[in-house]
This record gives C-alpha cells, structure tokens and sequence, in this order.
C-alpha cells in the first residue's frame, strides 16, 4: 500500500514523499546446504532503491530473480550491503556482490556497512581477485574503476547510514563468541523494518523493534535440537533463537508482523516448527522462504 508521508531525519525534513516499501528475502537459509534456501540475505526496497543485508552464497542471483518486478534488485543496483557479522554464511557472497554487479555495469562503488573486521576481510577480497580486476578493467572489457572500488564502514551501535528514504540504526546483540554481532532497524517512509540477525535472545533487540511493522527473527526447533549431540546443543543455544525466547521477545515487541528466516529445522517439519511459537504467540506471523515479499 503506498502512503503519502514526511519522513524526518534527525532535523532534517524531506519533501513529501510517494513511498513504497518492500521486504523481500533473497536468501532464508543457514550452513546446512539446503538447495531450496540460499544463504541468508534479504532486500528493503524502497521506491526505486535497494539496501541488502548480509550476502550469503547465491544473494546476486536471487536478487536477479526478482529484478522484473523490483528493478532495485538489478545486479548493476546493488550499491548498499550491510553485514550483520563475519559468519561464513552471512558473507560467502561477498566477493559475488562486489564483482559480479561491477563486472555487469554498476556505475559506483559498493557501500559497505559491518563489523569491525570487515574491512581486512575486503582487503583480501581484493587483493586475491587482483589479476581479474586489473584484466577486466585495462583489457578489452575496459571495465569502469568506479564499479570495482568497495567503501567499508566498520560500524558501532547507533545510526550508521541514512538518506532521503532510510535511516538504518544498528544495535549489538548476543550471538555467542562473536564481540561484534548487529541487529539493523530500518525506518522508511511508510515502514520501521527490525532485522534480528544471528543471535539468541537480546534485549536491545527488544528496545530497537517495540510496536516496528516487521520483526524478521532467526529460530530454531527446540524438539529439533533436544534429538542432537550434547556439543551442539550447547552451541546453537548460545548463538541462536529458541522457540520459547522467540515468543517472549514477540510477546513484548508486538510487531505488526513477525516473519521466521535462518530457520534451524534440525530435520523437524515447518509445520513443527512454526506450531513451537504459534503456542506461546498469538501475533501475525510468517515463515519466509526465499523470494517471498512482505510489505
């Protein structure tokens, strides 16, 4: 539905505004290889710009899929990438989302926002891709530079982008081991947006999405990880989500719709899984799959 609306930033005021907000999910998956779930990713649209959040394996293709109808999701208009952390599945697709898009006419540099480290995980990137990118831009391609250069951004807790449809404010949740692990709120126009990223419960996650139109969650099956080894149940419940700590967190954000990705199925149904919260939270809620839009 589109609302005429003023957005403000801060103090700043922008003109009144025809805006459309689109979740979409490029990716739903976790490290287990599912071929119908790509790695974790998602994409706010809004109007005719994109801003993706995290890049695992097959993010770039995903967002093609859907480029008809969202041209936003155009590899050459994906220009914005924020990480929620340095997990393998969260950044597979890094080095895709750099150079695929440069190598099929992005026209700027990628803007990067993420964690302390992602700037010498970019250095590396680049350097280990050293000889394509000097091919493709002195060779015949005569590829632009501007598309191949990265601008990182090591983020801390508060506002860390904004412009004249988004302000994305990032906040530190509890992802196990990792010292640097962000949950993202995005406000639009028309819509507050709460992405949770890994993590298991976290009450700044709590504080940032009270009464947001869309809270996106990580979960796992708790029937699912009570059949597994005593090694990983220590793990995945200190890292993630559990179906009660999920429905508490729901319980007290009330969001408008709460929608389950990186979802840890541990071999149990989506119809198991999706009935351990529906029994503790009566909200809207939604189990995604990759390329379902929510707005």
């Amino acid at each position: 539905m589109k609302h005429l609306c003023i957005f403000i930033i801060g103090a700043l005021t922008v003109s009144t505004i025809l805006a459309q907000t689109k979740l979409v999910m490029l990716g739903t998956g976790t490290p287990f290889a599912d071929p119908d779930r790509s790695g974790p990713s998602l994409a706010i649209v809004v109007n005719d710009q994109s801003y993706i959040v995290d890049c695992g394996p097959g993010l770039v293709r995903r967002a093609s899929a859907m480029s008809k109808t969202f041209p936003a999701l155009a590899a050459s208009q994906l220009k914005r990438l924020f990480i929620t952390h340095l997990h393998t599945d969260h950044t597979a697709g890094y080095p895709d989302v750099i150079f695929t898009p440069a190598v099929l006419d992005r026209d700027a540099a990628l803007e990067v926002y993420g964690p302390k480290g992602i700037h010498s995980m970019t250095r590396h990137i680049m350097k280990a891709y050293k000889e394509d990118i000097g091919i493709r831009i002195k060779g015949l391609e005569m590829g632009n530079p501007a598309s191949y250069k990265v601008d990182v951004n090591e983020i801390k807790p508060g506002v860390i982008y904004q412009d004249n449809l988004v302000k994305v404010i990032a906040f530190q949740v509890n992802h196990g081991n990792w010292k640097h692990s962000f949950g993202f709120r995005f406000e639009t126009p028309d819509k507050i947006i709460v992405i949770s990223g890994d993590a298991t419960y976290s009450e700044s996650l709590i504080q940032n999405a009270k009464n947001c139109d869309i809270l996106v969650h990580e979960m796992f099956s708790q029937k699912g990880l009570d059949k597994r080894e005593e090694r990983w149940k220590r793990y995945h419940s200190t890292f993630h989500t559990s179906p009660s700590q999920l429905a508490d967190i729901a319980n007290r954000v009330q969001p408008k719709l709460l929608v389950l990705t990186h979802m840890l199925f541990f071999k149990e149904s989506a119809e198991t899984m999706m009935g351990e919260v529906k029994s503790l939270y009566r909200g809207p809620i939604a189990m995604a799959n990759d390329l379902d839009v929510f707005d």
